[in-house]
């Protein structure tokens, strides 16, 4: 009786594939979000100091171009996770997306470039437009993640119930309903 050595003499060769280049970045949540918040200061620094900001059309085409590319990025990172797990990963994003923008305006107000308005914005005026950054920020992501998750989970249905797979559509909504029974319970619950 022969037995099998346990280390092989030859071994199969294998290869790791590493993910593209944009795919590692729009799982990381701090680059996104850091990358985010810069882009969109220097954008809003370069059109209002350098456009035309007495016509509605550009003064709206630029915001609505500024906007498609923050939720373009949210959208973007958010694809990586379940719809669960972008409860913690929208706010976070918010937050660090905000930060970065903070600090890019600090940088800009620091050099005489981060516009208020017809005038350069000064130390004072730092700090309420931070404050209005987070705020606004915030409010926008998670309102487009809810509006996001509601989107997908009809599409998912939708597509589930068109490919005739109702029975994966009902184990889907146990599962979720069992999962959201399960950590409802008291920690301190004995049975």
């Amino acid at each position: 009786m022969t037995t099998r050595p346990f280390f092989p003499r030859q071994s199969v060769k294998g290869s790791l594939e590493e993910p593209p280049a944009l795919r590692r970045l729009s799982v990381s949540l701090p680059q996104m979000a850091l990358i985010t918040g810069i882009l969109l200061r220097i954008w809003r620094s370069f059109v209002l100091t350098h456009g035309t900001p007495d016509s509605w059309l550009w003064v709206g085409g630029t915001f609505l171009a500024g906007m498609t590319f923050l939720f373009l990025m949210l959208t973007l990172h958010l694809g990586n996770f379940t719809v669960r797990r972008w409860a913690v990963h929208a706010p976070l994003f918010a937050v660090l997306e905000a930060g970065s923008e903070i600090v890019t305006s600090l940088a800009l107000t620091a050099f005489g470039l981060e516009p208020l308005g017809s005038e350069m914005a000064e130390w004072s005026d730092w700090l309420p437009m931070a404050t209005r950054i987070l705020f606004w920020r915030l409010l926008g992501i998670v309102v487009f993640t809810l509006v996001l998750a509601v989107v997908v989970t009809i599409v998912r249905r939708l597509l589930l119930a068109g490919e005739h797979r109702a029975s994966t559509v009902a184990a889907v909504h146990r599962a979720s309903a069992a999962s959201e029974a399960h950590t409802d319970v008291p920690s301190d619950a004995t049975g």
